[in-house]
């Protein structure tokens, strides 16, 4: 937990506080005084095993609020709590430990020793805890299996690849079993391709480690694959905090939406975010005629049709009104060929099972029917209609894209 953390830069920092409280800019700050807001009045909570991104841009303040939390950078004023310690006011022994054993910081640039070993520098953490080197030799392996490069354990750093030695960071970290992993923008020296295979490995390796994870980007697609919750930060301050859903769908302010606007909404959004209730009918009770009278009174089109709990089909409006007056049995109208998907696919994914028109069953566990996704409401929500988040009253309208 993050309490109202400020860092100001230079020579008596409580004037710049003073002048923050009346309501002077950064700039106007530092054209007066001198001094240079790094992170003003940031609060936030961390959950355990999410992944917590601060994105903002060069100079917003998102480098220096990481290493306040392990105090690489000393905070001018504001409390850090792990575990109930504040770590701005606990003794140097106690800040080591936090260090050693609680917290690890992967940074842009690899930082690998070039006379050790890959092994060796994946041990290094535990080196300086005093580990003894055969247990400290199996850890780090352990870690760089975990990245997939235990079969260069005694090589050389220099040969490997960007990407490689950015895993060997990583696993770094990883060896000493840290409960917080720092991540200052540790992607952002890669290349494309390779720095979403790391993001890719990040989110698998965090499916099995549950790491809480602190993770600096610059870049707010890397923030939306990654993040379980998201810190846009401006000048030194949060703007907004919220899942990337929120972030993309209810921006805080036009800074937040600039950001957000060109975004590939189809890739933020899963078919969970979009499905309606799962209304259906029986294959046992309902017949032609009430399935019509349903689906009028729910404005569907389309309704699936349980056996049970299981899915055994779907009847159209159109196929249910043309044998409304004989009453037929819903197995003789309904379709057994529907379109499916999972509830955590993204909207790109639901295209193809949209093409047909037919509502597509969103399936739960057991083949149960968890909602349903209307086509025309896929596409709806890949037009942005935005409007600001307005905590002190009511929101303002933005024209519809």
């Amino acid at each position: 937990m993050v309490e109202n953390l400020y860092k100001i830069f230079g020579a008596k920092p409580d004037r710049a506080i003073e002048l923050l409280d009346t309501g002077r800019s950064k700039d106007e700050i530092r054209r007066d005084t001198g001094l240079t807001i790094g992170v003003q009045d940031a609060s936030f909570n961390v959950r355990d095993g999410e992944i917590f991104v601060v994105m903002g841009l060069s100079g917003s303040g998102k480098s220096t609020l990481v290493r306040m939390l392990n105090r690489l950078i000393e905070p001018t004023r504001g409390r850090i709590l792990i575990d109930g310690e504040d770590v701005t006011d606990c003794s140097e022994q106690a800040l080591r430990d936090i260090r050693l054993r609680k917290m690890a910081m992967v940074f842009q640039h690899f930082a690998l020793f070039p006379h050790m070993t890959v092994a060796q520098n994946a041990a290094y953490g535990l080196k300086i805890q005093g580990v003894k080197p055969g247990e400290r030799r199996r850890h780090a392996v352990r870690a760089l299996k975990q990245v997939g490069l235990d079969a260069w354990a005694d090589s050389p750093p220099t040969s490997l690849s960007g990407g490689m030695q950015q895993r060997v960071g990583l696993a770094r970290s990883l060896a000493v079993d840290p409960e917080i992993l720092l991540m200052d923008e540790p992607f952002s020296a890669l290349d494309p391709l390779i720095r979403r295979d790391m993001q890719k490995e990040l989110l698998e390796l965090q499916r099995t480690l549950h790491k809480t994870i602190v993770f600096i980007t610059h870049d707010l697609n890397e923030a939306l694959m990654l993040g379980d919750r998201i810190a846009i930060m401006k000048e030194g301050r949060f703007v907004q905090v919220g899942t990337p859903q929120d972030i993309v769908s209810e921006p805080a302010d036009e800074y937040v939406a600039a950001f957000t606007r060109d975004i590939d909404r189809s890739r933020v959004f899963t078919a969970a975010d979009v499905m309606r209730a799962p209304e259906a009918l029986s294959i046992r009770e309902d017949d032609a005629g009430s399935a019509c009278r349903r689906m009028e009174s729910l404005n569907r089109n389309g309704l699936y049709v349980l056996d049970g709990d299981e899915v055994a089909g779907v009847v159209t409006y159109r196929d249910a009104i043309r044998s409304a007056h004989d009453d037929d049995a819903l197995h003789h109208l309904m379709r057994t060929d529907y379109p499916r998907i999972d509830a955590d696919r993204q909207l790109f994914e639901t295209y193809p099972a949209c093409r047909g028109g037919l509502p597509v069953a969103v399936i739960g566990d057991g083949d149960t029917l968890a909602g349903v996704v209307d086509p025309l409401d896929v596409f709806d929500h890949l037009v942005p209609d935005v409007h600001f988040v307005d905590d002190g009253g009511a929101a303002p309208q933005e024209a519809r894209a």
